[in-house]
């Protein structure tokens, strides 16, 4: 009798164990369905605010139009990259079309940053596929909930949309070369010629965008080197000022010395005017 009581009291502890873990396996599959449906949710209201923006766009009310598409970021899970980068791309025309090209530089980058968490790309601009010798059918998710979702969202993304990922990223590089073109000065100079560089490795670009980009990579380069020139003097003569400071106490001054450019390296080097 003690023998039957022990074994049916085992039974019955195995019995709850499972209970309780069929309850929790329910409550885990319940509790993800929820966070998907309400991501869902966050996402068609994202989308909703976005073709508002897009109207106030076309009907060149750019301000209000920069309000609605940050009113869609808000809306959108952040880990949709893709509808992430899409709101800042258009966010930067809009302040393209505004001239505040400060604000178009930072929203294109933004875009550009959130493609690259889906698709890197190389030191070209270029976007990486699969690992060598890996293979791409086999992916192994880890994590638990709105982690999962997050990484399905970016293998969706790589296998279904890396062409619309490639055409975002022109776009957002065309908008913020657009704005260091126009914000001028040596580093936004040199650096809309790097993303034009970037650009002019892609093949899919359109065809007005390729006349566009031969055209700024033609007629930079001279650009550039003024705008150096101009900084690097610029930079002289405050160092000559502070110089001048310094040295007048003594009885001397900047004049004494000769500053001569290298046109073969562009480097510097001084000499002393003793007749001075």
């Amino acid at each position: 009798m003690l023998y039957l009581a022990n074994l049916g009291s085992r039974i019955l502890h195995v019995s709850v164990l499972t209970k309780r873990r069929y309850a929790n396996n329910f409550c885990t599959t319940a509790d993800t369905t929820r966070h998907a449906h309400a991501d869902q949710a966050l996402l068609e209201e994202s989308n909703v605010r976005k073709g508002e923006a897009n109207k106030l766009f076309a009907s060149s009310q750019y301000s209000q139009a920069i309000g609605e598409y940050d009113k869609a970021l808000s809306s959108c899970p952040n880990y949709h990259e893709y509808h992430i980068a899409v709101l800042k791309s258009n966010i930067a025309a809009c302040h393209l079309k505004l001239s505040d090209w400060k604000a178009a530089i930072d929203s294109a980058t933004a875009a550009l940053d959130a493609l690259d968490r889906l698709i890197p790309t190389d030191k070209d601009g270029k976007a990486n596929g699969a690992q060598e010798g890996g293979d791409s059918s086999v992916v192994e998710i880890e994590g638990e909930d709105s982690d999962v979702a997050a990484q399905m969202e970016k293998l969706n993304i790589s296998d279904q949309r890396r062409d619309d990922v490639q055409r975002i990223r022109a776009k957002a590089l065309m908008r913020r070369a657009k704005g260091k073109l126009e914000s001028g000065g040596w580093g936004n100079l040199q650096g809309a010629e790097d993303d034009y560089k970037a650009l002019s490795q892609m093949t899919t670009l359109p065809p007005q965008d390729r006349k566009i980009v031969q055209k700024a990579l033609a007629d930079l380069p001279p650009r550039i080197n003024q705008a150096k020139d101009k900084e690097l003097g610029d930079m002289m003569g405050k160092l000559k000022e502070v110089g001048n400071g310094l040295l007048k106490p003594f009885g001397l001054s900047t004049d004494m010395f000769n500053v001569v450019k290298d046109e073969k390296t562009g480097g510097y080097s001084m000499n002393v005017n003793q007749s001075r």
